[in-house]
């Protein structure tokens, strides 16, 4: 099986390219699912680590948990080491279960600040330049310029990403810009 992940900065566009490769036929996972899977697993220890100010009608709020942590890079880091190595597990259930596929995707927005680079072999990066992220993630969670910057900010340079990666896709035109990018790759 060749293992690929799909990664890029927050409102790159990974969930359009997600798309366009499951048009294609091909398996591939979302790591945001599987983290929000695990947010709700840990919930006790996240509630004791953030305080019950994140609960809505009994559940986490992850609107609140994330004007804590976005706030807050130390706080932020706790989630991660929280939620991260949960969804390590799951990845590796996910290419257990499905070893003989020929090709297995994953999208895992924080690949590199999870450190789980290695876990693949070929590595799919989505860019788009940091203008037209600040206005898909301001139009697309109704965020503020500030709290849009802050939830930007909190992740690696795309920059540095780019040097990583195995493969860049750029997203900054239209949907059929992006296939024709997408049928390149493959």
């Amino acid at each position: 099986m060749i293992k690929v992940a799909i990664t890029g900065n927050i409102a790159s566009g990974k969930s359009e390219v997600e798309n366009k490769i499951r048009d294609l036929g091909y398996l591939v996972f979302d790591a945001d699912k599987i983290a929000h899977s695990c947010l709700i697993n840990n919930k006790d220890i996240i509630v004791d680590t953030f305080g019950s100010e994140i609960l809505l009608n009994g559940e986490i709020s992850r609107e609140k948990l994330g004007n804590i942590v976005f706030n807050d890079k130390e706080k932020l880091q706790k989630l991660n080491n929280i939620i991260h190595p949960e969804v390590i597990k799951e990845i590796n259930t996910l290419f257990e279960h499905y070893k003989d596929e020929h090709y297995l995707f994953v999208s895992v927005p924080l690949l590199f600040e999870a450190k789980m680079e290695n876990m693949f072999d070929r590595i799919i990066f989505v860019y788009a330049n940091d203008t037209i992220r600040l206005e898909r993630l301001m139009k697309r969670n109704n965020l503020s310029k500030t709290d849009a910057l802050k939830r930007i900010n909190s992740q690696q340079s795309q920059t540095e990403k780019i040097t990583k990666s195995d493969f860049i896709i750029k997203n900054e035109g239209s949907l059929e810009d992006l296939e024709l990018q997408v049928n390149k790759f493959f």
